[in-house]
């Protein structure tokens, strides 16, 4: 139980206490902070007050130190802060370092080391080939023996709610004879989940798929924005360059891995068994369930447990070469998408390629985005007691290049 008022349905009770750093009023000062119903707990001043071992750790205007500290240390603090908003003695004292989610400003929690987007999804892998492909064999040859991806641009990744401009660049339609310059005509999404690295590792050395939780801090949910016509004619024979580096945004909350021990699943069976660097022994298949919304209405649910390659692998092939992780490295599931019409996870899929346009309440239709639709993903997860557990939204706004 906790002294704090908070609805019985709410996503952000006790058993989630996600992480994030936010400033209030307008004032520069940025603080890490703890959602908890609809109020966030100022857990650089909580720790402060109640002379915490880990307080130093928390004046960054960042979550690094945290994250570089490692899961004894993540415990500590998530023991702590469930401590401070159960026991009754510490009530008049914490009462004044929480404030209205309504007031604050969320600001991107970590500083993005290196960025990686994988392309985890057999469905998505499936409706891309059909799309662009219909002629080829339904999914590449390496697909099944490793978790393919490519290394994004880290200084793009943006904060929800920060707008995202229609980028520029060279397009070619197949029925043209030559490429030509300017804004992109077909803007789209991907609905993803983000893990974020917290303890780094050596060059040179692999990190397993039983070390997961010991480099993995939490999970927030990613909107790998795709130019998909600047995409298709750079990636002859190279993978996305500009077509995704223009901007990623990313949620304002982590939650964090022990909040998702009542989410985990066994992943879909893998064949052929693959090599013995991906094998694992524990279930980091996640039940979550996601929600995609164009201007307000609900466009697709994709469901995340259906990826193919789970978190652990795509850390252990991220790191088999001996490449090293860094505090704030941040890595991407790639569109996920489900086998239904509606859990599809970009645009691309729900409107085929553009020749099924996608039609919204009022008449409206989209193949791709317009200037100024606005595309929120949130997601929640399966907690105790039959609770859920939120992780926000991830928003944006297109806007005019």
């Amino acid at each position: 139980m906790t002294w704090l008022d908070l609805p019985d349905d709410t996503l952000f009770g006790l058993e989630n206490l996600p992480y994030g750093v936010f400033s209030v009023g307008g004032a520069p000062e940025r603080r890490a902070g703890v959602r908890v119903g609809d109020l966030v707990l100022d857990l650089t001043a909580a720790a402060a007050e109640t002379a915490a071992a880990f307080a130093p750790l928390l004046t960054a205007g960042v979550l690094n130190p945290l994250l570089a500290a490692g899961p004894g240390v993540w415990r500590e603090v998530r023991d702590s802060v469930r401590e401070w908003l159960t026991e009754p003695r510490y009530a008049d004292r914490l009462r004044p370092h929480l404030v209205p989610v309504a007031e604050v400003t969320t600001h991107l929690a970590f500083d993005v080391a290196d960025y990686v987007d994988f392309y985890s999804s057999e469905h998505h892998a499936l409706n891309a080939g059909r799309i662009f492909r219909p002629d080829a064999a339904e999914l590449p040859p390496n697909w099944k023996h490793l978790p393919i991806a490519y290394h994004g641009r880290a200084g793009t990744v943006v904060v929800s709610g920060t707008p995202v401009v229609r980028p520029h660049g060279q397009r070619k339609p197949r029925n043209a004879d030559a490429p030509a310059f300017g804004p992109s005509r077909r803007l789209d999404i991907e609905a993803e989940v983000g893990f974020v690295v917290g303890v780094p590792s050596t060059a040179g050395t692999r990190v397993s798929t039983a070390d997961f939780a010991g480099h993995v801090f939490g999970v927030c949910l990613v909107n790998d924005w795709s130019a998909r016509d600047i995409q298709a004619w750079e990636s002859q024979p190279l993978g996305p360059f500009l077509g995704k580096s223009f901007g990623t945004s990313v949620s304002p909350w982590i939650v964090p891995l022990d909040a998702l021990e009542h989410a985990r699943v066994d992943g879909p069976p893998q064949d052929p068994e693959p090599f013995e660097y991906l094998r694992t022994s524990e279930k980091w298949g996640l039940d979550l369930a996601l929600e995609i919304r164009l201007n307000g209405h609900v466009v697709s649910r994709p469901p995340f447990a259906t990826q193919y390659w789970t978190a652990p692998q795509q850390l252990a092939h991220l790191t088999v070469n001996g490449a090293s992780l860094r505090t704030g490295d941040l890595f991407a599931s790639g569109t996920v998408t489900g086998p239904e019409r509606d859990q599809r996870g970009s645009l691309l899929e729900l409107s085929w390629g553009g020749r099924e346009p996608l039609e919204l309440p009022g008449g409206e239709k989209r193949t791709f985005l317009d200037d100024g639709d606005e595309v929120v993903i949130t997601a929640t997860a399966p907690g105790p007691a039959g609770r859920r557990i939120g992780f926000g939204e991830v928003r944006g706004t297109v806007v005019p290049g």
